[in-house]
C-alpha cells in the first residue's frame, strides 16, 4: 500500500495517532538538537540531526519499578499506562535497535515488563529527505508499521503492517514509479556499518591484542554515556528501597565500564580492569552478539561517538581497529556470519 500526504494530511494523521496512541513526535531544541516529546498539535521538527536519546527508553526506561510489597506482606505490580505508545519520526538505525532490542528481552524466557511496555506500540518510521539541511535518509526496508518518505513537499506513506494499512487507508494513491526511482537511491547509500563489520571480523579472528585495550582504557574516564546513549545496550541491576509503608523493587541501567558491574559477592571480578571492561563493550557488541544473534550489536547510530568525551565510541575504535590490524583488505559489504 502506497499513500501519498500533504502537510494538511499528515497534520490528520497524527491527530488520528493521538486519539488512540501516546504518541511521541520529534521537536527541535534551541541548541539545534531534536528529541521525541508527547504530541500537543505545535511545530515539529521533520527533518534534523538523530535525537540523542535513544527510543529504546520508551519500552526500557532508565528506571522502572517492577514490584511494591507492603508492610503487611501484600504486593502491586505497577501495570502499563491505558494508551500504548507509537513513536513518530524514526530513521532505519533506530528502527533497528528497536528490533535488536525487541529480540533480545522477547528471547525466551520473555521479560514481561518489556512485553507491557511494549504491547500494542506503532512505529513510524522517517526517512527520505528528513536528514540534516534534508539530506537523504535511507528507506526503512519495512522494519515499521508506517513508513514515511520524505519528498518535496510532501510523503510517500507505506503501511508496512495490518495496523499501519487500516490507519493510511483513506489517504490518496502515491506514485509507484518515484516510489521505484527513490529505492534505488536507498540501495546506492553508503552502508555506515562497513567498518564495523570489518572490525567485527578482527575482532573474532583475535587479530586485536590486549595492549589495544590498555591503550584505550587509559582515555576511558568511566562516564558511561557510551552504554546510556546506546538503543541497543539491555543489561540492568534490581535495587530495593525499604520506606516506611513499603519496599519497591526497581530495574535501572547498568555500565559494562563501571568496576562493580561484574563485581560477585566473594569480592572476585571477572573485569576488574579498565582494560577488560572496555575490550568487553566493543568485543560484546562485534564479537559476542553475532555468536549469539547472527549479526552485530551496533546499529551505528553515532549516539556514544557524540556522548564520548575522550573519541573513543564504538565508530571511532572500529576505524581505528581496521586501520590498524587489517593486514590485507577486507571486504565490508556484507554483514559477518555467525
Amino acid at each position: 500500500m502506497l499513500k501519498h500526504l500533504t502537510r494538511r494530511d499528515l497534520n490528520r494523521f497524527l491527530a488520528r495517532l493521538n486519539t488512540t496512541y501516546r504518541l511521541q513526535v520529534p521537536q527541535g531544541l534551541a541548541d539545534g538538537t531534536r528529541q521525541l516529546v508527547s504530541y500537543t498539535g505545535g511545530e515539529l521538527s521533520l527533518s534534523g540531526p538523530r535525537p540523542q536519546r535513544k527510543p529504546t527508553a520508551f519500552f526500557f526506561p532508565q528506571t522502572q519499578t517492577l514490584l511494591r510489597i507492603a508492610a503487611d506482606g501484600g504486593s502491586e505490580i505497577p501495570q502499563a499506562a491505558g494508551k500504548p505508545l507509537a513513536l513518530f519520526g524514526l530513521d532505519r538505525a533506530d528502527l533497528a535497535g528497536i528490533a535488536f532490542l525487541d529480540r533480545f528481552f522477547m528471547a525466551a524466557p520473555a521479560d514481561d515488563v518489556y512485553l507491557r511496555n511494549r504491547q500494542g506500540a506503532l512505529l513510524v518510521g522517517l526517512t527520505g529527505a528528513a536528514g540534516p539541511d534534508r539530506s537523504f535518509l535511507p528507506l526503512a526496508n519495512g522494519s515499521c508499521d508506517i513508513e514515511l518518505i520524505a519528498i518535496r513537499g510532501a510523503w510517500l506513506a507505506l503501511g508496512h503492517s495490518g495496523v499501519g494499512r487500516t490507519l493510511l487507508s483513506d489517504f490518496p494513491q502515491g506514485d509507484l514509479k518515484r516510489l521505484a526511482t527513490l529505492r534505488r537511491l536507498s540501495d546506492l547509500a553508503a552502508d555506515p556499518l562497513e567498518s564495523l563489520y570489518r572490525a567485527s571480523l578482527l575482532l573474532r579472528e583475535d587479530r586485536v591484542p590486549d595492549e589495544f585495550w590498555a591503550e584505550i582504557a587509559d582515555r576511558c574516564i568511566l562516564c558511561s554515556g557510551c552504554n546510556l546513549a546506546c538503543p541497543t545496550c539491555s543489561c540492568f541491576c534490581v535495587q530495593d528501597r525499604q520506606r516506611e509503608a513499603d519496599t519497591e523493587r526497581s530495574r535501572v541501567w547498568d555500565s559494562c565500564q563501571l568496576d562493580a558491574f561484574m563485581r560477585e559477592a566473594s569480592g572476585h571480578n571477572p573485569l576488574g580492569t579498565e582494560t577488560l571492561r572496555t575490550r568487553r563493550r566493543i568485543h560484546h557488541k562485534l564479537a559476542a552478539d553475532v555468536e549469539r544473534w547472527g549479526e552485530i550489536g551496533c546499529v551505528a547510530c553515532g549516539r556514544c561517538d557524540r556522548a564520548c568525551p575522550t573519541g573513543i565510541g564504538i565508530l571511532a575504535l572500529s576505524a581505528e581497529i581496521v586501520k590498524r590490524y587489517a593486514a590485507a583488505e577486507i571486504s565490508g559489504s556484507q554483514p559477518p556470519e555467525a
